[in-house]
Parts: C-alpha cells; sequence; structure tokens
C-alpha cells in the first residue's frame, strides 16, 4: 500500500461516504448516487442490536429482494447516539429518520419509501427530524444534536465499521500517511501539546507530556496500549468507538508507536463487548490485508503490529499498571508507581497507555491541526468529551459536547430533561471514583478542573442523571458494594477500607447510624486516599463524600429521623392504608405474598407493620391511592 492507493480507495468511496455526512450534517439536499438510489444505515451497536436491529437488517434484504430493489444500499453502522429509540433506521438521500423500528414495519417502508418514487412513511418517523410539511429536519439541527460536536464520534453512524474502505473515505489514515511521510516524532509530540489534548480516561494528564515521556527513553523494546476495559457502571462511550469506528484507534496507536519507537501495540477490551471485539478484529485483519499494520507501513520503513488481549471484567484493571500486569498473563493487581509506565511498563518496557477516547481524537489533530483544536473548549480543557448519559433522563444515549459546555445544557436541551416531570437532584459523574453534582452546580461549565472543584471528576465519561426519587445514601452504598466487589485486594487500606465503608452506609440505611459515623467516615476515607495503591481505593469515597457535602441532610434524616425522605430504604419505610381512600377491593391483600393485610369486602383495610416485608405490592395495586409510604 502506498499513500497514492490510498488517495485511490478514497476517491473510489468518498461520494458514497460523503452523501450520508453531508445529509446529517448540513441539511444539503443531495441527488441519489449513482451506484445506489438510496442508502439505509441501520444501527448495529450493542444497544440498537439488543433492541432486534438484526432482525430488521434481515427482513430489509428479504423485502428488497422480494420486490427486484437492486439499488438500494444497506449499511450496519455504529452508534448514532439517540440509543433510547433504537433500533434507528435512517435513509439518504433523503435523511429521513426512523426510530424504533421493528421487522414488521419493514414491508410497509420498503413499499412505501424504498420503492422507485416513494415517499418516507411519516408515522414511523422519528418526530423531531420532520417539519409540519412532512419535510425533513438534519440531525444537527434537532435538540439532541444541535450542541453536540462530533470529534472522537465523527463517523460513528456514517460508516460502515467493518468496511475499510468507507474510514479511509471518511480520511482514516491519512494522518498516519502525513506523519510518516513529513512529521519528525518530536513533531508530532509538539502538534498534541499545542493542541491540548488531555487524557480522556481519568485524570486527564496531558497526552503529549506522556507521549514525550517514553520516546525519550532508550530503549530498543517499547509498546503502545490502548485501555478499553471501561469498566464503569453505566459507561459505554469506548465501546461504542470500538463499534462504529474502530480504525481511528488503531491508525492512532500506529502514530503513537511511530512516534515513541515501538513496534507493538496492545488494545486491552473487557470481553463482555462481544460486538467491538469482532468489529477490532475484522479492522485489524484488514489494517494488515492493505498493508497499514505490519511490515514497512506505506513503504516507510516503519514497522508496526497490534494484537488485541480480552480482559476478564475487573474494575481495577482500568488502573494502567494493573492492566499491563494482567496483559502479561498475571492476576491484574496495580504495581506501585515510581516507576511510571513511561519508564518501566508492560513487560518491564517503556510504555504509553491512552485509552479508546483519547485515541479518537489524534486524527482530527493532526489533519486540521493543533490551532483548530485548541480553538474548542476551556482553557484548560481543550477539544470535546463524549458522555455515556444514562439514569432518569428522556434522551437516553450518547454524547459528546465541546469541554465547558454545562449540566444544564446536557441535562434540559441534549437529554430532553428528566421523565413524568420529576425534578432534577444529581449527576453522577466520574463513576466509582467519581461524585454526585448537585442542582446548585448544573451552570457550572463542564471541564477537568471545574468537575474536581465541585467535588466530583471526569473520569471515562460516565454521566448518570438522579431525580428527586433517588436517595443520596443508597447511592452511595450502590457505588461502594460495587467498589467493594471489584477491590483486587491487593493492598489493606482498599480492602479493610472499602468494606468498612460499606459497614457505615449500611448501618445508616438500616437506621441503626450514629451522627459519630459521618465523622469516622471522613476520617477513613482521609486514610484510604494517601495509603492506598491505586487510584480505586484512594478514590473509592468520593462518592460518599460528595453527597455527604451536598446533600447531608438526608444522611442526618437517615440517622436522627430514621427516615428516608426519598422513600427508597426499605428498613426505615412503613406502609399503612388511608381509611378514607380505601375502597375495600381487596385487591391490596389478594397480593400481599405474606398476607399482611386484612379487611372486608367494601371496608377499610390495615396493615400489619410486624408481618409487612415492604416490598411495595400494596402500592401498585391499589388503584385509589389508598397505601401510604412514609
Amino acid at each position: 500500500m502506498t499513500v497514492e492507493e490510498l488517495k485511490q480507495i478514497k476517491q473510489r468511496k468518498y461520494d458514497l461516504v460523503t452523501v450520508r455526512r453531508l445529509v446529517a450534517e448540513e441539511g444539503a439536499k443531495l441527488a441519489e448516487h449513482t451506484d445506489y438510489r438510496k442508502q439505509v444505515l441501520v444501527c448495529g451497536g450493542t444497544g440498537c442490536t439488543s433492541s432486534n436491529s438484526a432482525e430488521v437488517i434481515a427482513a430489509l434484504e428479504k423485502e428488497l429482494k422480494a420486490n427486484g430493489i437492486d439499488d438500494v444500499l444497506i449499511v450496519k453502522t455504529g452508534c448514532f447516539g439517540l440509543c433510547a429509540l433504537g433500533p434507528i433506521m435512517i435513509v439518504y438521500p433523503e435523511g429521513s429518520f426512523y426510530s424504533q423500528v421493528t421487522a414488521k414495519e419493514v414491508p410497509e417502508i420498503v413499499a412505501g419509501h424504498l420503492v422507485k418514487g416513494g415517499e418516507p412513511v411519516k408515522k414511523y418517523l422519528y418526530s423531531e427530524t420532520v417539519h409540519t410539511d412532512g419535510s425533513t429536519i438534519p440531525l444537527s439541527e434537532t435538540a439532541f444534536y444541535k450542541k453536540q460536536m462530533r470529534i472522537a464520534l465523527r463517523n460513528c453512524g456514517v460508516i460502515n465499521p467493518e468496511d475499510i474502505e468507507e474510514a479511509i473515505a471518511s480520511d482514516a489514515y491519512f494522518a498516519l500517511a502525513k506523519v510518516l511521510t513529513t512529521m519528525k516524532p518530536q513533531e508530532v509530540i509538539d502538534e498534541l501539546l499545542a493542541a491540548g489534548l488531555r487524557g480522556r480516561g481519568g485524570a486527564g494528564f496531558p497526552t503529549g507530556r506522556k507521549w514525550a515521556f517514553a520516546m525519550a527513553q532508550e530503549n530498543d523494546t517499547k509498546y503502545v496500549c490502548c485501555n478499553a476495559d471501561e469498566g464503569d457502571p453505566g459507561a459505554f462511550m469506548d465501546r461504542s468507538v470500538l463499534e462504529g469506528d474502530p480504525h481511528s484507534v488503531i491508525e492512532a496507536m500506529a502514530i503513537a508507536g511511530y512516534t515513541i519507537g515501538s513496534k507493538q501495540g496492545y488494545v486491552y477490551v473487557r470481553a463482555e463487548y462481544p460486538i467491538a471485539v469482532q468489529r477490532l478484529r475484522i479492522a485489524i485483519n484488514q489494517a494488515r490485508e492493505y498493508g497499514l499494520l505490519g511490515k514497512n507501513i506505506l513503504g516507510s520503513g516503519f514497522d508496526f503490529d497490534i494484537d488485541i488481549r480480552l480482559g476478564a471484567g475487573a474494575f481495577v484493571c482500568g488502573e494502567e499498571t494493573a492492566l499491563m500486569t494482567s496483559i502479561e498473563g498475571h492476576r491484574g493487581e496495580p504495581r506501585p508507581r515510581p516507576p511510571f509506565p513511561a519508564i518501566k511498563g508492560l513487560f518491564g518496557k517503556p510504555t504509553i497507555l491512552n485509552n479508546v477516547e483519547t485515541y479518537a481524537n489524534i486524527n482530527p489533530i493532526i489533519l486540521r491541526g493543533s490551532k483548530w483544536y485548541s480553538s474548542i473548549g476551556t482553557e484548560g480543557s481543550k477539544g470535546t468529551k463524549v458522555f455515556a448519559l444514562g439514569g432518569k433522563i428522556n434522551n437516553v444515549g450518547l454524547v459528546e459536547v465541546p469541554m465547558g459546555t454545562t449540566i444544564r445544557e446536557i441535562v434540559e436541551e441534549i437529554g430532553g430533561g428528566i421523565p413524568n416531570g420529576k425534578k432534577f437532584k444529581a449527576a453522577q459523574t466520574g463513576g466509582p471514583s467519581g461524585g454526585c453534582i448537585s442542582a446548585k452546580y448544573l451552570d457550572v461549565p463542564i471541564d477537568y478542573d471545574n468537575l474536581t472543584k465541585i467535588g466530583s471528576m471526569m473520569g471515562s465519561g460516565g454521566m448518570i442523571i438522579l431525580d428527586e426519587d433517588t436517595c443520596m445514601v443508597d447511592i452511595s452504598k450502590f457505588y461502594l458494594e460495587f467498589t467493594v466487589d471489584e477491590s483486587c485486594g491487593k493492598c489493606t487500606p482498599c480492602r479493610i477500607g472499602t468494606k468498612k465503608l460499606l459497614d457505615y452506609l449500611t448501618k445508616i440505611t438500616e437506621g441503626k447510624g450514629e451522627m459519630e459515623d459521618l465523622d469516622r467516615i471522613r476520617e477513613l476515607a482521609n486514610h484510604m486516599k494517601v495509603s492506598s495503591l491505586c487510584a480505586l481505593g484512594q478514590t473509592a469515597a468520593n462518592p460518599i463524600l460528595s453527597t455527604m457535602n451536598a446533600f447531608e441532610d438526608e444522611y442526618i434524616a437517615h440517622i436522627k429521623d430514621k427516615k428516608c425522605p426519598a422513600g427508597v430504604c426499605k428498613a426505615l419505610l412503613s406502609y399503612s392504608i388511608d381509611a378514607d381512600k380505601c375502597r375495600g377491593c381487596t385487591l391490596c391483600a389478594r397480593n400481599c405474598p405474606v398476607k399482611a393485610i386484612t379487611g372486608k369486602v367494601k371496608e377499610p383495610h390495615v396493615i400489619d407493620t410486624d408481618k409487612c416485608i415492604k416490598c411495595g405490592l400494596c402500592m401498585s395495586n391499589c388503584h385509589f391511592g389508598a397505601v401510604v409510604k412514609k
């Protein structure tokens, strides 16, 4: 493969892919493509696959064949972002956005829209993409996409991730070509430093500095690693990039290899991501076949290859030294630092490790320049950040916004607000190592430094929205339960400390807590922070400390009043029946699993609190609002 051949591939597929990008991003009115009259893009990411998008694709293929239609291209893509609306199907060149498509609806869509002269079947379209006159609204103008800026996700939902030529048509490997033919390793470092790219996996260490440390080491063997383990509950950013655009990671790792003087890379990806693993394997094999991995890449004399290592779902392997220990074939446990991996990492050799999203930013920075990239974001945090938006939010999905975007903009505009008219209570960012951000900070611009100041952290990018029905003590307990399970046990502060913190929270949620427990939690958290071996133990108390600071009244209510204000903690709940509202229908009594409810037909019923197991079935079955939870 030569650079000229790379350009020829791009030219061959460029028009096909550009139709999709221009219609989605700019609302361009384009004629039908010369090779295909229409293109039907169906999400093949994990979210839509779990909603049976594979059945939709099979139904499309069957109906097109039955109708003798051979000029419509079906493309299985990665995630479009609006996961709550899956399966998603977009028809180009119109840009018609079909949501929650089922196989049963496909015949009608094919007969009405995909035949020659057909029109979109309006009743199946996502309402926000249709004007009142029936014309299409570009995705970039909808509330969900309007404030987004897709850099890391630029090709997700646009290309077929299993077709390297579609990736090349979207500029894949042209940054590698530029680096190998026109740039010295130090120039790559300088470009990354000028861009201000910080690692997207946790603490936000400057990527250029990390690469520079490894480049400076004198050693014949060096390694480039990619962290695709992504263990935070509710996080799926890196998975979506690998499923939708795996070549962006492969190319960036090759660039990293050239820069630091490495010939071998490893992607450490969790085995629970079967679609991501499959597409990554396909992409690596294609890159080798096209001469973009392996020996003498693009005729430059540079050799580089990548292998995959599967993780077993250990959260601690998100820590870089634990991840490298696992790649080496040992139990994933962290190692003391220093020495840092850039000096002594994988197999004792200089190693750099970045996560998937960090690598996904490399190609645009090299091709478009550091000046362009550094113009996005805030003073200390450049570029964009991908968030997995979940929890109590209408538009669950994947979003990418410029650094400096506020939580209010993400929740109320992009996320579409809280379901059922409930009030926003907090946003949990940073996963088990992060914290909860209260409504007080809704208008704080999101970046690395601001999140740290208000008691949370960026982390890898999970953002869980909590509403007024959430108990903040219980949510802290949830994260501690996770951390206790995931602690590797190597160091005493983490192994014992996390369990002790969980014991305190369990006491409080069971109504057995003491005010002194809050002081004990703070003291223990401080000891763990300074003495734990790795960030798992050092940050394990963050969810508790942040909720204690922002929602101390809830902890006090649990301890002093023996009440859970949100009505979540079972041990502190009691159920009773309002005699004035009870119609004596007996439905509550008939559904009570322990026969704790008594009463005659058409007379008020009574709950025996000693027998009641607080399952809540009486309340969910009462049609008259007579059951009261306190």
